[in-house]
């Protein structure tokens, strides 16, 4: 009897990133040009896809991360996966008063400023003032919270003692000014493996694409049922109050499909961001986010991905359809090299049981200057890998943002960055190499040095390895100038939005025929009539080009 030949295992491509949080300098260029090309519409105002948080911190939404209070996710129940939100029954009941939603003032209340009131103030004795204005309604607002609230350890312990990771922790953490830590975390979808937001979705309009993996909103099936908010536990899906419709992270999929980065990676002033490709088996997902014990996930996830190196699993991934491109992308992906080959990049609360996609190497940057301000030699390994238990930034912290608590892939990630700083030292100074240094870490001195290369000197093309989403010759133009999230209108939406929307919401209006160059799209900002802010100009919406009408008060030949 002919021997029975074992089953290939089914591949699939997913285009993941990687963040550097060594690198990362908390100067939010990434927030502000994503805030630019994705979300400068009305209805989006209060909407950042990429934002940056301050550890510890309470995160945007405000204590998102707090999964009792929001349900958001997976748990297990009976060894079931379950999203944490319920079943179907339990979400049919609160499809019209969802009360795990998060509120506005958990965001936080957009707002600009009445210039107007300080350029056409008459002339007294009392300094004039630009008063806040709520960007939703036009009205006086308080301006008491922000997506960077806490930016830097703003506010203090008062409010860092909401971060609900914090809360986590059996050791006390002080959080007096001159013992405080902190690093930065920047945060996007996670385009995840096994999303909940997709599963939750009433209407089916959240997917997964299946051939790159990122996670979308077709804007023509969504029917603003906002139960894709509740249940990403990452709360990185938000809901347009002028359209209806749910929006969120597209992962810049007309720029992928090209084989060019993501905005926030391309603007990057760190260069802290990798984009790659990752082969995965996807019968292994739901078993692995299933695995009994929290502290299994990270392994358990790993376990996912293939080795595209493996002639097994290029054969399986071509049965799967995957092209040869993709293959050769994902041989050559550095975010493969980071997270299964180094071990050094993490993944952001895996307990959710999402199986993240965007992974994150944790920071070592502080314990060497700890170091070096005691009078050690803060690059000499005896003193980096005894201090790492002793980090500013404490391990306990990281591994309940990285590692559902297990503090072990933690360390282990640590310790193969201070072999790399000691390791790369000696060689910089010329002193004779200890191969002791490099299996300290279970690697060698070629491994130590080709991570060194990605994670220090990684050029353009090294750093981003994207394949094209389409073949040249076969009829496909790359992208367009615009894609469906760039203006107003969206597939699906209702020609001028709903009926007496701009009775409660301020949104950007065209300049009037006739006003100056740079008055066109995006350049007129003024309110809906009846809100008191007709023909205001908001200076965040300029294109920067020509005097757009609005902006300084009209002459009086102009006004006749």
């Amino acid at each position: 009897m002919p021997r029975r030949q074992p089953s290939r295992p089914r591949v699939m491509a997913q285009v993941a990133m990687v963040m550097n949080l060594d690198k990362c300098i908390g100067c939010h260029t990434c927030s502000v040009t994503c805030k630019q090309i994705w979300t400068n519409r009305s209805g989006t105002e209060y909407v950042w896809f990429n934002n940056v948080e301050t550890r510890p911190g309470q995160g945007y939404p405000r204590g998102y991360e707090d999964q009792d209070k929001w349900k958001g996710g997976w748990h297990l129940k009976g060894g079931r996966l379950v999203p944490r939100t319920g079943g179907r029954a339990r979400r049919l009941a609160r499809l019209f008063a969802n009360p795990e939603l998060p509120s506005l003032d958990d965001y936080y209340q957009p707002w600009t400023y009445d210039y107007d009131n300080l350029t056409t103030a008459p002339l007294g004795e009392d300094l004039p003032t630009a008063p806040p204005r709520s960007l939703i309604d036009g009205r006086p607002t308080a301006v008491t919270w922000g997506p960077n609230w806490d930016d830097d350890l703003g506010g203090g312990p008062e409010h860092l003692a909401g971060d609900p990771v914090l809360a986590k922790m059996t050791e006390k953490v002080r959080l007096e000014y001159e013992q405080a830590f902190m690093f930065y975390l920047p945060r996007i979808c996670e385009h995840c493996l096994n999303p909940s937001c997709v599963a939750v979705c009433p209407s089916g309009a959240m997917y997964k694409r299946v051939e790159d993996g990122i996670v979308l909103v077709d804007q023509d099936r969504c029917r603003g049922w906002r139960m894709c908010v509740s249940g990403c536990p990452y709360k990185k899906v938000y809901f347009n109050h002028r359209s209806g419709k749910a929006e969120k992270c597209t992962f810049c999929y007309p720029r992928i499909e090209a084989g060019e980065p993501t905005v926030c990676s391309e603007t990057c002033v760190g260069r802290l961001r990798y984009l790659g490709v990752l082969l995965y088996d996807p019968d292994k997902v739901g078993e692995a986010a299933a695995v009994p014990d929290e502290k299994d996930l990270y392994e358990a996830q790993l376990g996912c991905f293939l080795d595209p190196d493996d002639p097994e699993v290029v054969r399986a991934a071509e049965e799967s359809g995957i092209p040869h491109d993709w293959i050769e992308a994902a041989r050559r992906s550095p975010v493969h090299a980071l997270i299964t080959r180094y071990k050094v990049a993490l993944p952001l609360h895996p307990e959710y049981r999402t199986m993240p996609m965007v992974w994150y190497i944790p920071p070592l940057s502080p314990v060497v200057d700890a170091l070096t301000a005691t009078g050690h030699d803060g690059e000499e390994p005896a003193n980096l890998f005894g201090a790492i238990d002793t980090l500013r930034i404490p391990v306990s912290y990281l591994a309940e943002l990285f590692t559902a608590g297990d503090p072990e892939p933690v360390e282990a990630a640590l310790c193969r960055l201070a072999a790399m700083r000691s390791h790369m030292r000696r060689n910089n100074l010329g002193e004779e190499q200890d191969p002791a240094i490099a299996r300290a870490v279970g690697m060698d001195q070629e491994t130590i040095e080709a991570m060194y290369r990605l994670l220090a000197l990684a050029k353009y093309d090294e750093r981003y390895v994207i394949p094209t989403g389409y073949a040249a010759g076969s009829g496909h133009d790359g992208p367009t100038d615009t894609c469906s999230l760039d203006v107003d209108g969206l597939p699906g939406m209702m020609p001028d939005g709903f009926p007496g929307a701009d009775d409660f919401h301020a949104p950007p209006v065209p300049a009037p025929a006739g006003a100056g160059a740079g008055a066109g799209a995006g350049a007129g900002a003024g309110a809906g009539a009846g809100t008191g802010l007709a023909g205001r100009f908001n200076l965040l919406n300029w294109n920067g080009r020509g005097r757009p009408s609005g902006m300084f008060p009209r002459r009086a030949e102009e006004k006749q």
